[in-house]
């Protein structure tokens, strides 16, 4: 069991540096990563961790490989950028501008909506659950590993209440984003503002079922982590 939960550990690294390398340019769309025996011995990691990494890229669209033409950075256009992964390399480095501009449109566009949604149907359990974590955001802050872990199960669970099974698939990807633009955010700047005031008007409307305030709510916090993220960057 050791040297399996090693083995895989290793090839998850491996795809994480490759990964980052890829999303920032450092082997940019079109280039050709180096062989299998070359990564091994410069990581002095074995050819099949190596493969089981490249096997992993290929399954996010980043890399194709092809015999005799060896491994391929795809275009941009076929990479699964809202794969929970990808976001976390994307912002590994300095996300370009657009990005993280698409990134909260898309975020605008699902989660007012999901958030009108919650407040319609949540339960009792779920109510709960979201109080919960927005008492561990306050209690550790969101500049700690804790309140971002809270953040991202506040805003998972809001996704769960929906009961549309479709937006609950979104889970993964919006709490990476939220996980994600946060780190940032508190990495790069020394006072972003407090966003638990807008976490508790948000959970205050679905507590109380206002739909439409629930909306407004979400937006609200939205263009906070929008305006403060991107004041981030550069």
């Amino acid at each position: 069991m050791t040297n399996d939960r090693n083995t895989a550990s290793a090839h998850a690294q491996t795809a994480r540096d490759i990964g980052i390398a890829i999303v920032t340019g450092r082997y940019p769309p079109g280039s050709i990563l180096p062989g299998e025996y070359d990564l091994a011995e410069q990581r002095g990691i074995s050819r099949g961790v190596v493969r089981e990494a490249l096997r992993m890229l290929s399954g996010k669209g980043l890399i194709v490989s092809k015999p005799k033409t060896g491994t391929r950075i795809c275009d941009r256009a076929r990479w699964n950028l809202l794969d929970p992964d990808v976001l976390a390399w994307m912002f590994e480095g300095e996300p370009p501008a657009g990005f993280v501009d698409n990134l909260f449109q898309l975020r605008m566009i699902v989660e007012p909506a999901a958030a009108e949604l919650a407040a319609q149907l949540r339960t009792g359990e779920q109510l709960s659950q979201m109080g919960h974590a927005l008492e561990e955001m306050a209690r550790h802050g969101l500049a700690s590993a804790t309140g971002q872990a809270a953040d991202q199960r506040f805003h998972h669970i809001i996704l769960e209440a929906t009961a549309n099974e479709l937006l609950v698939s979104l889970a993964g990807s919006i709490g990476a984003a939220v996980r994600w633009t946060t780190m940032f955010k508190h990495r790069k700047s020394r006072q972003p503002r407090d966003s638990i005031p807008q976490h508790r008007q948000l959970f205050g409307a679905i507590a109380g079922g206002d739909a439409a305030g629930a909306r407004e709510a979400t937006v609200a916090l939205l263009q906070q982590a929008r305006e403060d993220t991107q004041s981030s960057i550069g």
